[in-house]
């Protein structure tokens, strides 16, 4: 990729790549503040290394944290779910990871599929700010969205008729919650990306786009996933 030098200075200006992770998602991060692991963990040392910089983690519980500290210039990399309602303060490279939303709903509801969902008297638990959360609230016409601190934790604490949330860890809750059952389908694809801001210089945008599509290409996601324990696709190249 040549001299880096440039993009180093523009990427990481304070001389350490400061990383935005969300440790409240299980398929992209895991671990504490103070030893967080995970695809985007790896990819934040993996683009540091490139640049010959040292790299700081700053560690959220959600998305729209992460989003915020990326948007008030307090981190310099971060890695979001590509979402309309974030295009316009970050740029997103391709994406590297597809994960999927989905619905919990009581073992003992009538819905059956996701088309059923979107129906007046419906109350959906969604994670407020995640992708998710901006998806249903644009694409919603009849069910009401309630925001918490997680879809399950509020589909429990207000006896919501549905969760919604990543696959993985809704299977988890579902598994661990007799009583409950996983929606077949997806209500939503999740393309996880790579960001940073958009008043980065074009060099530095696309340093992180090749990157990605380099990454994905020789195994390097697919291997972090791996070691991870998580079964989320590889996202195809762009």
């Amino acid at each position: 990729m040549g001299d880096l030098s440039a993009v180093a200075g523009d990427l990481a200006p304070t001389g350490t790549l400061r990383a935005a992770v969300n440790l409240g998602n299980p398929v992209l991060a895991h671990g504490t503040p103070a030893e967080p692991g995970g695809v985007t963990v790896d990819l934040a040392r993996e683009v540091a290394a490139r640049l010959a910089v040292p790299v700081r983690f700053l560690c959220f519980d959600a998305a729209r944290k992460s989003f915020e500290a990326l948007t008030s210039g307090a981190a310099d990399l971060g890695f979001l779910a590509i979402e309309p309602a974030r295009a316009d303060r970050v740029a997103f490279t391709a994406p590297y990871v597809v994960i999927e939303g989905v619905y919990a709903v009581a073992e003992d509801s009538p819905f059956a599929t996701t088309a059923d969902i979107d129906r007046p008297g419906v109350r959906i638990g969604v994670k407020e700010g995640s992708a998710y959360d901006l998806y249903l609230t644009r694409t919603v016409r009849h069910a009401t969205i309630v925001r918490g601190a997680d879809g399950v934790t509020a589909f429990e604490d207000g006896g919501l008729e549905v969760a919604a949330g990543i696959r993985q860890p809704v299977t988890a809750y579902v598994a661990a919650h007799p009583g409950t059952r996983v929606l077949p389908g997806r209500f939503m694809e999740i393309r996880q990306a790579v960001c940073t801001t958009p008043d980065r210089g074009p060099e530095t945008i696309a340093f992180l786009n090749d990157l990605v599509e380099e990454l994905k290409a020789t195994g390097f996601v697919a291997d972090a996933l791996r070691r991870a324990g998580q079964d989320a696709t590889v996202a195809p190249p762009a």
